[in-house]
């Protein structure tokens, strides 16, 4: 007799060979398999071809995992001493981000009618690009090892830092918590904050020789446990779990880190895959017609300030036009941060929901797709100047 249990394996195998088929067809078009996998999920969605009852919080589970994977393999990539130094050259280019990007969803929410405080919750959404979706698309294209890379990822660090006061304050005056109380939490996420940064910085090249086995099986089961427990932690304290994740990839260093990408390469793939699925089912369809103008103005404002945010972040560090081009390319795509502020507005602005949903996969494919290509564009070059007669 089938059971619950049965349909739920049904319906992730079904999922995944789905996703396998999408990946097969990306890679002979020769595009990111990411956008695909969004149009999966949304197909999948309330309002799509077909629902899945069964297995929808399991995929929830697994794209909050597939999340975690990312940043932590994309923190594999860099030192605890290159993280300091990048994040304080890049201090101005972040202050930058934030001014250029916060204020289209400011002046999106003045223009629609938001009350002030969902106003600033726009501001938040469309601030903050996806770590995990950079992160995916810097490892799928191989730009790790680009100059433009470490600049994309210095201010992603600082938004998702940004993210310790903004998050804690806006709830504080949402929910109705004191003065007090708003000032107690960002206190603990700072110190939070600091103290994973400063195990990482000082205690990186113990923790990675004490967590080194020769046992294949010892040492995957010690980096997940140890990431997702950081990453929870991180979490319950207000701070992103992305952070938490990235934060152990950038403490491990050594012989720990050849044997940890080999370990963790397919399960990041896996649950990668699940957290774009993810992402699609959350919107429903039905709702996207009613907002679908507001979201692409605001995403078209997004992609100019966001290329000129990364232009400006490499220019500073000396990097060249198609890398600015890139840097900025990179940086268009919002994620899960985007849907969480949205979600907290949902009870005084109903639409907000729909339209950062919507917004966030217009983001993300246009991001994806200009990314992708962003070598091909050609760039206007500067004319010499005339010498004085």
């Amino acid at each position: 007799m089938p059971t619950g249990g049965d349909l739920l394996i049904i319906e992730l195998g079904a999922v995944v060979l789905g996703l396998a088929v999408v990946a097969r067809l990306a890679r002979r078009v020769g595009i990111p398999a990411l956008p695909l996998y969004l149009l999966v999920g949304l197909a999948l969605g309330e309002g799509g071809l077909v629902e899945l009852p069964a297995s929808a919080e399991f995929i929830e589970a697994g794209a909050e995992i597939g999340v975690i994977l990312m940043l932590l393999m994309l923190g594999l990539e860099f030192s605890p001493h290159e993280l300091v130094v990048n994040v304080r050259r890049s201090t101005l280019a972040g202050f930058v981000d934030l001014v250029l990007n916060f204020a289209p969803g400011v002046a999106a929410g003045l223009l629609l009618g938001f009350d002030p405080v969902v106003t600033v919750l726009l501001g938040g959404v469309t601030y903050i690009s996806s770590s995990g979706i950079v992160a995916k698309l810097v490892a799928d294209l191989d730009r790790i090892g680009n100059h433009e890379t470490s600049v994309v990822l210095s201010v992603l660090v600082i938004e998702d830092l940004a993210m310790v006061l903004y998050l804690p304050i806006v709830s504080g005056v949402l929910f109705g918590d004191t003065l007090a109380g708003t000032i107690l939490a960002v206190t603990i996420s700072l110190a939070a904050v600091l103290a994973i940064l400063g195990v990482a910085y000082f205690l990186g090249d113990r923790l990675s020789a004490i967590a080194l086995s020769q046992s294949s099986e010892a040492l995957l089961l010690t980096l997940l446990g140890v990431t997702l427990l950081v990453a929870g932690l991180a979490g319950r304290l207000n701070l992103s779990t992305a952070v938490g994740a990235f934060v152990v990839g950038v403490a491990l260093s050594g012989d720990i880190v050849s044997h940890a990408r080999g370990l963790l390469l397919p399960l990041r793939n896996l649950f990668a895959a699940v957290f774009f699925v993810f992402f699609g089912l959350q919107v429903d369809l039905s709702l996207i017609p009613g907002v679908a103008v507001a979201a692409l103005a605001i995403a078209a404002a997004t992609v100019v300030t966001k290329i000129a945010s990364g232009w400006i972040a490499a220019a500073r560090a000396g990097i060249g036009k198609p890398g600015r081009l890139r840097a900025g390319a990179a940086l268009i795509a919002h994620g899960e941060f985007s849907i969480v502020i949205a979600e907290l507005g949902i009870g005084r602005e109903s639409d907000l929901g729909a339209l950062a949903a919507t917004y966030v996969i217009v983001l993300t494919l246009v991001g994806a797709v200009l990314y992708q290509f962003a070598d091909s564009i050609t760039l206007p070059a500067r004319k010499p100047r005339r010498a004085r007669a």
